[in-house]
């Protein structure tokens, strides 16, 4: 058996000399060109792997265990640990790919003709230059990081993904959209720092104004000191008084100072809490009511004056 096993590997061996011969090639430039290659591509994946652990000791780094929200260091180390890894895999492809290029042929005047072909599309592609200069600024900035809720180039959504020539919203609807670096003049950041939800609370003309408002101070009040709500909260809700007078409402103003996304999820609750207040205190949130004039005509075009209503004598 190993007589066999040695003989097959003598005739292996002959018929890769003479094919390789054919073209002016030894055997043993293969052996070590080969073994200069698989270990440069086991380098790139040790390389690789090491921006992976890099990566995600970013990302634990900034973990501040609250798995409810999102913090700002936690959204800008994911912003960065995925930055890192996109722009790591495009480099170390690249770098791997010239030098396994260079173990075969003489790279020089092919880099020297990339770097004036390179040259040639710069002009040519401006845009995505713009796009990446555009990008660099943006993460160095820190204008908004993975998990923002942003508004851009007339569209909003929650940054799912950028990177140094993109930015992918994800919307209310589920749409997935990307937008250009270069296109971004405007951020509008809804969720940096801190965020507020400012409600608008409709109630009838016949409604005491300053009843209401007592009861809305009554209940925020309430709404600020439950224990399950004054985490997502960043103060004690306010009710400023009376924001409009309105076709067929009087529009009092509530705001809600809340942590950065929570906006929403506090408005709608306190919505939900103040509607089932104003229906215990017989409060009226009115809907829109119009008042329509009927006119009659006689044949002749002529006007008809409504009948006078007649009042009742026994009354």
């Amino acid at each position: 058996m190993q007589g066999l096993t040695s003989t097959l590997l003598f005739d292996i061996t002959a018929t890769l000399e003479r094919w390789f011969g054919l073209f002016g090639i030894e055997l043993e430039e293969v052996r070590v060109v080969g073994l200069k290659t698989a270990l440069l591509w086991f380098g790139a994946y040790l390389v690789w792997r090491l921006v992976l652990v890099v990566a995600d000791r970013i990302v634990k780094v900034a973990d501040d265990g609250d798995d409810l929200r999102l913090s700002h260091h936690e959204k800008r180390a994911q912003t960065i640990a995925s930055l890192l890894k996109g722009v790591g895999k495009i480099i170390i492809l690249v770098f791997t790919l010239i030098l396994t290029l260079n173990q075969f042929i003489d790279i020089a005047p092919l880099l020297a003709g990339a770097g004036i072909l390179g040259l040639a599309v710069s002009f040519g592609s401006q845009s995505l230059v713009k796009d990446v200069i555009s990008g660099f600024f943006i993460l160095m900035e820190n204008q908004f990081a993975i998990g923002d809720v942003i508004e851009v180039a007339g569209l909003a959504g929650g940054v799912e993904r950028m990177t140094l020539r993109v930015v992918m919203l994800r919307d209310l609807e589920g749409v997935l959209h990307v937008i250009p670096n270069g296109q971004i003049t405007t951020v509008s950041n809804k969720t940096r720092g801190w965020s507020r939800a400012v409600l608008d609370i409709g109630v009838a003309y016949e409604t005491k104004v300053d009843h209401a408002i007592e009861v809305l101070t009554d209940e925020a009040a309430r709404f600020g000191e439950d224990a399950s709500w004054t985490t997502r909260l960043d103060g004690p809700p306010e009710v400023v008084g009376v924001a409009s007078l309105a076709d067929s409402a009087v529009h009092i103003r509530v705001m809600l100072r809340t942590q950065p996304g929570m906006q929403w999820e506090v408005g709608r609750e306190f919505m939900r809490r103040a509607k089932n207040r104003l229906d215990q205190e017989g409060i009226e949130i009115p809907f829109p009511q119009r008042t329509v004039h009927v006119r009659h005509h006689g044949p002749d075009g002529a006007l008809i004056a409504p009948p006078a209503t007649e009042k009742d004598p026994d009354a």
